[in-house]
């Protein structure tokens, strides 16, 4: 598990992408950020969002109800 949770269940697109950014920017290089995310458009969209802002995706798992998505911060 991350040192860094971000819990973004209930947040709708863009804004849980523009928060989970926001937060990587604040990490240092090299830590890990666990994002919490709904399902459908949220799971879809982020990942594939982070990834073009060039960050280093790790595991997504769906732990039932929501998922958690690990993310590099670079």
């Amino acid at each position: 598990m991350s040192e860094f949770i971000l819990d973004l269940r209930g947040t709708p697109c863009p804004i849980n992408f523009v928060r989970s950014k926001l937060q990587l920017e604040k990490m240092p290089s090299g830590e890990w950020l666990e994002i919490w995310l709904d399902g459908g458009e949220p799971i879809e969209q982020v990942p594939n969002s982070l990834s073009l802002e060039g960050y280093r995706l790790g595991s997504i798992e769906d732990l039932g109800g929501y998922f958690s998505l690990s993310v590099e911060a670079k």
